[in-house]
């Protein structure tokens, strides 16, 4: 397949100092990982940051379904070289120029060619990315489930990882998977953890624990935890209307969690920028 063109449209953006880089990740499907990179995009813009949310699942992508987007391009038409990076945003929720309201870059679902990018376009696609996150105070990427070598290297890229998990055993058992894939490229990361959709306070903190004891004993390292979200039905009726949690439900459970777990990352992004 054709790489991603040396001169990157994404490399459009005007000189400055690049907002910081959060991949959201998880180890297997159906943990609610898009859910939480939507919502914290959302979140973060309450707060007057200017935010992109990449849809960056490279073959099962559903960020615009989950939000009732119709975006002029995609992420394909982007790396194709067909379409500008300000051409193919699409503003959720009024657009990054609103406060409460994000740009996004959709992606393709079941593109196969997306989904086996040679290791050189996945390379530019990731500089690409950074070179976007200068025209904002801060960039989400909303990988693909799994350990995939797209899915790795773009996690790689980015400043923090965000690991989604659920209480049940296979989620953790696939997101450890994920985390050890990744300190395999980069022994020196440390991603966080987010309990998402928790029956409770207990459930979700014992997932916590059994996660991360394993990486303790087989990876040397403690996974800081940045929050708990908990289980809401309203989660479900937001994806059936196909609008933002935050926007539909602002004062449900999730909700709630979700904006504290938003500021949460953001002091650990200070922290570390400081380390």
């Amino acid at each position: 397949m054709n790489a991603i063109p040396a001169a990157s449209p994404f490399s459009e953006a005007e000189p400055r100092t690049a907002g910081p880089v959060v991949a959201v990740a998880s180890g297997k499907g159906g943990v609610g990982k898009t859910v939480v990179a939507t919502s914290l995009a959302r979140a973060f813009s309450r707060v007057g940051e200017r935010v992109l949310l990449v849809d960056a699942d490279l073959g099962m992508a559903n960020v615009d379904v989950q939000l009732g987007l119709n975006p002029p391009g995609d992420i394909a038409t982007v790396i194709a070289g067909t379409m500008t990076l300000s051409e193919a945003i699409a503003p959720a929720a009024g657009g990054s120029e609103k406060k409460g309201g994000f740009d996004v870059i959709s992606g393709r679902s079941g593109s196969a060619a997306l989904a086996s990018l040679e290791l050189a376009s996945v390379n530019n696609l990731a500089a690409g990315l950074a070179a976007a996150s200068m025209s904002y105070d801060r960039t989400i990427l909303d990988l693909a489930a799994g350990a995939d070598r797209a899915t790795v290297r773009l996690a790689v890229a980015a400043d923090d990882v965000v690991v989604v998990i659920s209480d049940e055993p296979t989620s953790l058992t696939d997101a450890y998977a994920f985390v050890k894939t990744l300190r395999m490229r980069d022994e020196g990361a440390s991603p966080f953890v987010v309990v998402n959709n928790a029956p409770d306070k207990a459930a979700a903190e014992g997932a916590y624990r059994t996660f991360a004891r394993t990486c303790e004993s087989f990876l040397g390292f403690t996974p800081p935890l940045a929050g708990i979200v908990r289980r809401d039905p309203n989660v479900g009726l937001a994806i059936r209307a196909q609008s933002l949690l935050g926007v539909r439900s602002p004062s449900t459970a999730a909700a709630k969690d979700i904006e504290t777990l938003a500021w949460r990352l953001a002091e650990g992004v200070e922290e570390r920028g400081r380390a």
